[in-house]
């Protein structure tokens, strides 16, 4: 008969040793190493991930206001809008947020897959839930700081005004764009094989959605079919409740723009989770 204690006493008492850090709750050291891990990955190469993605909405600004004159009006919610004032707020969310938050978070896990450094994301003592936040923070991180460096600059444009009429909606809704497409590129991390899969949805899915979504134009002015298409696009009620932060005014009712924008993100926040709790296309 073995003297030696079985393995579950050895492994118990190895846990309530002194000195040996226990997790219970959340793993907070744990996730602000992740955090500070994405923020830093897109710092280093700051003039991609920040400067160019804002140096390229201020250009749309800039070729979009002298073709058309920054002075035409636009009819929104029944106001003509400069349509300088108009694009303006669309530009800020949709190419200089919710770009770079879909760039960055597509990046992490398909990287680690192609170069084998996956397991840096599955080893660690992280839960599901640890690991998609600091995903998801990275590239919210990114979309705020790209947005934030638009909008000073949109300050000093001539002719454009972008001093937000209410704020809280600016934030709100920033926030539920940032947050879309951050789980839309995580989804996408962990489906692709290989950066073209990830072009292809940039390519085929979130540029055109991105570009028939009103912000460009109004959608009042569409024939009925396409104007239905865009109301069944989630980019069209993020900017249209974005750009009512700005201008007081939206193409569409404020609450449930809200509504169905945050309901978008819960489905694909909670599909998020599965999939990276089962490891598809993660783990070997």
């Amino acid at each position: 008969m073995s003297s030696h204690p079985p393995s579950g006493e050895i492994q118990s008492a190895v846990r309530n040793a002194p000195g040996v850090p226990v997790i219970k709750d959340v793993n907070w050291g744990g996730l602000r190493t992740l955090y500070i891990k994405e923020v830093r990955r897109f710092f280093k190469v700051h003039l991609q991930t920040i400067w160019a993605p804002a140096i390229t909405t201020l250009l749309f600004l800039i070729v979009f206001t002298i073709a058309t004159g920054a002075k035409r009006p636009v009819q929104v919610g029944g106001i003509d809008i400069p349509f300088a004032d108009f694009i303006a707020p669309g530009l800020i969310i949709s190419q200089g947020m919710m770009g770079p938050a879909f760039a960055n978070a597509s990046f992490s896990l398909l990287a680690g897959k192609i170069q084998g450094t996956i397991v840096d994301y599955l080893m660690p003592p992280l839960s599901t839930l640890e690991v998609l936040a600091a995903l998801l923070g990275g590239a919210m991180t990114r979309a705020f700081l790209v947005g934030f460096v638009v909008w000073c600059a949109m300050l000093l444009y001539p002719g454009v005004h972008v001093m937000p009429l209410h704020p809280l909606a600016v934030l709100w809704f920033g926030f539920l764009g940032a947050l879309f497409l951050s789980l839309l590129g995580v989804l996408t991390s962990i489906w692709a094989q290989k950066f073209d899969h990830a072009a292809a949805v940039t390519n085929f899915v979130v540029a055109p959605l991105s570009l028939l979504s009103g912000t460009f134009y109004s959608v009042d002015r569409l024939a009925p079919a396409f104007r239905a298409f865009s109301h069944a696009n989630p980019f069209f009620y993020i900017i249209s409740g974005f750009r009512y932060g700005f201008l007081g005014s939206a193409d569409s009712p404020v609450l449930i723009g809200s509504i169905v924008v945050l309901g978008v993100d819960i489905v694909l926040f909670v599909l998020c989770y599965q999939l990276l709790a089962r490891g598809w296309r993660l783990k070997s």
